[in-house]
C-alpha cells in the first residue's frame, strides 16, 4: 500500500487530460470569438471608425483602427471596455482630428449623471453634456450602474 509518482502528461491519452495543443487551439478560438463579439458591438453601436480589429487574450482587449475624433476614439473604447469579460483595453487607435481627451469617470454606488456633472462641472444641470457624451452606450440618462466607465468631456 502507498503513493505512487507518475509524470501526469506521460502515457497514454485517454481523455482525462487535454492535448496541450488542442487546448492553445481552444484558446485561440475562444478569443477570436470573444473578438468578434465585441467587433458586433462596435458596428451595433454604429461608432465610425475605420479598419477597425480587435484582438483578445487574458481578458485584454487591443482595440486597432482610426478615428475622427478623440471622442469617436474614447467611444469605442468605452463600448469595448464596459463589455463583461473585459479587464483592460489595449488603445491602439489613431486619430485623424486630434482634440482634447476626455476624463474616463467609473460610476460607483449612489451615483447619477447630476452628481458627477456636479462633482466634475460644479453644475448638476450639466448632467446631459455627459449624457450626450456617452451616446449611443447610453440610452436613458438614469440608467448608469457601478462599475460602468463614463466619458466626461472637458468642461
Amino acid at each position: 500500500m502507498g503513493i505512487f509518482d507518475f509524470v501526469k502528461e506521460a502515457g497514454e491519452a485517454i481523455g482525462i487530460i487535454k492535448d496541450k495543443e488542442k487546448e492553445a487551439r481552444e484558446e485561440a478560438a475562444e478569443e477570436r470569438g470573444i473578438a468578434n463579439k465585441l467587433t458586433q458591438v462596435v458596428v451595433r453601436l454604429g461608432l465610425d471608425i475605420k479598419d477597425l480589429r480587435i484582438d483578445f487574450d487574458d481578458a485584454v482587449a487591443t482595440i486597432h483602427g482610426t478615428t475622427e475624433t478623440n471622442a469617436e476614439r474614447e467611444k469605442v473604447i468605452l463600448a469595448v471596455g464596459n463589455s463583461s469579460g473585459v479587464a483592460k483595453v489595449d488603445d491602439r487607435i489613431q486619430v485623424v482630428a486630434p482634440e482634447p481627451e476626455a476624463t474616463m469617470y467609473t460610476v460607483v454606488k449612489g451615483d447619477t449623471l447630476s452628481k458627477i456633472s456636479k462633482d466634475h462641472y460644479g453644475d448638476a444641470m450639466q448632467y446631459s453634456k455627459i449624457f450626450e457624451a456617452n451616446k449611443p452606450m447610453l440610452t436613458n440618462p438614469d440608467l448608469i450602474y457601478p462599475g460602468q466607465v463614463l466619458r466626461i468631456p472637458p468642461a
